[in-house]
C-alpha cells in the first residue's frame, strides 16, 4: 500500500471554527502535520522562524514565486503569504499527512498543482449560528462581522468545487469526521496504483498455473 501521506485542503466561513478543529486534530492524532506558510510580514511577539511562519524578505519571496517554490500565494495589506512548496512535499514523503488551512483562492492554486490533494469546507449548522459564534469571539467590531458575513456570500459560490463538506456543529464530532475522511482516503484506488499492479500480476502469474 502506499504509506506516502495526503494533502487536506481545509476551508470554510471565517469564524466556522477551521482552527480550533485543526488544533484538536493535531492534539490527539500524531499522524498529521500542519503545512507552515511563508510570509513577509514582521514576526510578532512569541512567533518563531519555522514554526509560527517561514518568515521572508520581500525579495527572498519573490525569488520564490519565481523559482515555482510555492504551492499558492497572495499578497495581503503589502505583504506576501504563500504555502512552501518543499515543506509540504517533504513532510508527505515522510508518511504525515499535510493539513493546509487556506481561502478559496488559494485553495484552487493548490489543487491545480496537486490535484491529488483532498478538499474539505468547513460550514457551520446555519447561518445563524455563524453570525452568534463571530459575535461570540467579542475580538471585532459589529462592522467587521458584517463585512465577514458579507465575504461568506461570495466564499459560498465556491463550496460545490470541494470534494467534501464538513458541518460543525459539534467540535469533537467535527474533528472524528475529519480523521476519518482523510483515513478512508488513503484506500483510494488512484493512490494505490502500484499496489493494485502488483496484485493483479501475481493473480495472473497464478493463474497460469505457477
Amino acid at each position: 500500500m502506499n504509506n506516502k501521506g495526503i494533502l487536506t485542503i481545509l476551508s470554510g466561513f471565517s469564524g466556522v471554527g477551521k482552527g480550533t478543529i485543526v488544533k484538536e486534530i493535531m492534539a490527539k492524532y500524531d499522524n498529521y502535520a500542519l503545512s507552515v506558510s511563508a510570509t513577509t510580514r514582521s514576526p510578532r511577539p512569541g512567533e518563531e522562524d519555522g514554526t509560527s511562519y517561514f518568515f521572508k524578505s520581500k525579495e527572498e519571496f519573490e525569488e520564490m514565486i519565481n523559482d515555482n517554490k510555492l504551492l499558492e500565494y497572495a499578497n495581503y495589506v503589502g505583504n506576501y503569504y504563500g504555502t512552501p512548496r518543499e515543506y509540504v512535499e517533504n513532510k508527505l514523503n515522510e508518511g504525515k499527512d499535510v493539513i493546509l488551512e487556506i481561502e478559496i483562492q488559494g485553495a484552487r492554486q493548490v489543487k491545480k498543482l496537486m490535484p491529488e490533494a483532498i478538499s474539505v469546507f468547513v460550514m457551520p449548522p446555519d447561518a445563524k449560528t455563524l453570525k452568534d459564534r463571530l459575535i461570540g469571539r467579542g475580538t471585532e467590531s459589529l462592522e467587521v462581522i458584517n463585512k465577514r458575513l458579507s465575504r461568506a456570500v461570495t466564499e459560498s459560490e465556491g463550496i460545490e468545487e470541494y470534494d467534501f463538506i464538513l458541518v460543525n456543529d459539534d467540535l469533537s464530532e467535527s474533528v472524528e469526521r475529519l480523521n476519518s475522511i482523510i483515513m478512508s482516503s488513503h484506500n483510494h484506488s488512484y493512490r494505490n496504483k502500484e499496489f493494485i499492479d502488483s496484485i493483479r500480476e501475481d493473480v495472473s502469474v497464478f493463474s497460469e498455473g505457477e
